[in-house]
């Protein structure tokens, strides 16, 4: 099911006098989003708390009314459809089970208000039950209640109760949050699984930009309410278009420096540490991704070592640089390259397809070289 979202806003009210005596503003949580979601792809809606994405899933499923814009499911506008007729899927971050129900019975719940034409047997209900808890495998599980289980296990249950209805649309909302980092990392893997293999378009919330890059056929970066960035994760990581998308995607994170171009030389400091053609004499705010330091005992660009931190098949090469925004500078590279370290200094040549510039008011992109 393809969805579009055209002209999309939300505002929330300003809300009455506080203590002070003084009245909040008015809140665009959502502001003008225009944005095709191709059928059955899975998008990952990925920013920072408050940036408007659970208002926009919100909106998406019918839980609340925009203030302006359209939104369509195919060509069927349900801007105006209640929740219960747009035949959406939703899976929260708190899992939302029934306590006193079995596994079975929570699968089968949304089944039972079915009417008319759709009414379903109660064989009928417990066949489609097990078909969709062997999707996401938990069919051995089905007698069970909700506290004896586990919280990946759990969120199967819900993810399970969100398909069985077959909705055109699957909505996840910070799924993930609620469980610990190995078992986040497993049950990503089966969402990935189950959304290719039942093809139902999917919109994936979440602040963590790994697990958004790690499974989204394609992500919609937000701030404030604002689209910053649509694209597949790695040409998005690869091409960011401003200092913020820069700053949100990576792990370790960018980083970010103070710098300035003179003859179409980039400086960090009193170093010239790489060639910028076409960017002319002006202060700059120069990135560098953890992928982006090569280590070299003659290379351009001095900082001072800090520590070595091993990271199995990687290491880590910890420094400072006084212009650098961040305590500290990583730089992640093979341990089998890691340099013989003599003295508290540490020198990388810069890879240029790792460096970016930006302006230092706008946060703008600038374009160098090839780019």
């Amino acid at each position: 099911m393809k969805i579009v979202l055209e002209n999309l806003t939300k505002t929330f009210p300003a809300r009455g006098s506080h203590g002070l005596g003084k009245k909040s503003d008015a809140v665009t949580a959502v502001n003008n989003f225009n944005f095709e979601i191709p059928d059955g792809k899975l998008i990952g809606l990925l920013g920072p708390s408050g940036c408007g994405k659970s208002t926009t899933l919100n909106l998406i499923c019918g839980l609340q009314a925009p203030t302006s814009g359209k939104i369509f499911f195919g060509d069927d506008d349900v801007t105006k459809l209640p929740p219960e007729n747009r035949g959406v899927g939703l899976v929260f971050q708190n899992y939302a089970l029934y306590p006193h129900l079995t596994v079975r019975q929570n699968i089968i719940f949304p089944l039972e208000n079915l009417k008319g034409k759709d009414k379903l047997t109660k064989a009928q209900m417990n066949e489609k039950a097990l078909a969709i808890a062997k999707l996401v495998q938990i069919d051995a599980l089905m007698d069970r209640k909700p506290a004896e289980l586990s919280g990946g296990q759990q969120q199967r249950v819900a993810i399970a109760r969100a398909l069985v209805k077959m909705p055109r649309v699957l909505l996840l909302d910070e799924p993930l949050s609620n469980l610990d980092a190995r078992l986040r990392l497993q049950t990503r893997e089966e969402i990935k699984r189950i959304q290719k293999e039942t093809g139902i378009t999917t919109i994936f919330v979440t602040h963590d930009q790994e697990e958004a890059m790690s499974i989204s056929d394609m992500i919609v970066v937000m701030k404030d309410g604002i689209i910053q960035q649509i694209g597949a994760p790695q040409e998005v990581y690869d091409d960011p278009i401003n200092l913020f998308v820069a700053k949100f995607l990576g792990t370790p994170p960018i980083s970010v420096f103070s710098a300035h171009v003179k003859n179409e030389k980039l400086y960090i400091g009193d170093e010239a540490v790489l060639d910028v053609k076409g960017v002319c004499d002006r202060e700059v705010v120069a990135t560098v991704r953890p992928e982006g330091f090569d280590p070299d005992e003659q290379g351009v660009f001095s900082c001072a070592l800090e520590r070595v931190e091993v990271m199995g098949r990687d290491m880590s090469i910890v420094s400072t640089h006084p212009a650098c925004e961040a305590p500290v500078i990583r730089a992640i590279i093979n341990s089998e390259d890691l340099p013989r370290v003599t003295s508290g200094t540490v020198r990388f040549n810069l890879k240029p397809g790792k460096v970016f510039l930006f302006d230092s008011e706008s946060g703008e992109r600038i374009a160098f070289g090839d780019k």
